[in-house]
């Protein structure tokens, strides 16, 4: 097995080990690790992504901002690349959600490449997720909302990847009504 391969799985291990705990807000309560293994799917399967360090840090995107995991930590196991992308992703947890939210579309344009493409995976995973199976207790115009602040972080990030954008534009056209 190449290196290449030997990273992606020991990020897959270290995310499922951090989000051992977690569940999604779906009605099924379906396992966390569903969600960083979609975007990684979403990169390399529909965006034909081969990048090793944007496969690593789409798989470990969410581990800073969600689970007790360091930058530090991600340095010792992954390397400064990977984990500096993880961090140009990771929302302020100090900042309200509606700050943390405009501070995701004022910073979507001046992130690295390799992190607007895990953005932009993330948006199309979470807007297909929220269209196949809301979070449990999300009313039609709190999914709305979520579409269309999606659309304006995306609107930042355009011209990294114009297979993702569109794949975006595809699943934004299923918002809810």
């Amino acid at each position: 097995m190449s290196k290449h391969h030997s990273s992606v799985i020991r990020a897959l291990v270290f995310a499922a080990h951090k989000h051992r705990d977690q569940r999604r807000k779906d009605p099924e309560a379906s396992p966390y690790i569903n969600h960083p293994i979609a975007l990684a799917d979403v990169l390399c399967n529909e965006g034909l992504v081969d990048d090793i360090e944007t496969l690593c840090a789409a798989i470990l995107h969410d581990t800073i901002e969600d689970t007790e995991t360091t930058a530090d930590e991600l340095i010792q196991h992954f390397g400064e690349e990977i984990s500096q992308i993880v961090l140009e992703v990771t929302d302020d947890r100090t900042l309200s959600s509606s700050e943390q939210k405009h501070q995701q579309i004022i910073n979507a344009a001046s992130i690295s490449d390799k992190a607007k493409l895990v953005k932009l995976a993330d948006k199309i995973c979470n807007l297909r997720d929220i269209a196949s199976s809301s979070p449990v207790g999300w009313s039609l115009q709190r999914r709305k909302e979520y579409f269309d602040w999606a659309k304006q972080v995306v609107e930042k990030l355009r011209g990294v990847h114009e297979g993702l954008e569109r794949l975006f534009d595809i699943v934004y056209t299923d918002r809810p009504k």
